[in-house]
């Protein structure tokens, strides 16, 4: 995870799913939009936003945009 100089969180392809939620707790109404539970899922401790996409079959980097916005 990385900071601007404005602090907004940045969000990466390889962070874990449940970092991208403390971090940034709205991805919630994301990640359900795109039809991935993932804030109630034991995997998000341990998967990547790259590694979930992959098990989803969603383009990582239409959701990065997303998260990112």
């Amino acid at each position: 995870m990385t900071e601007d100089k404005d602090t907004k969180v940045k969000i990466t392809n390889d962070m874990l799913i449940g970092e991208i939620i403390q971090a940034k707790p709205e991805s919630i109404n994301t990640f359900l939009r795109v039809g991935m539970g993932c804030i109630a899922c034991p995997s998000s401790l341990y998967e990547t936003l790259e590694e979930a996409c992959m098990v989803h079959g969603l383009d990582p980097n239409y959701l990065l945009e997303k998260l990112n916005d």
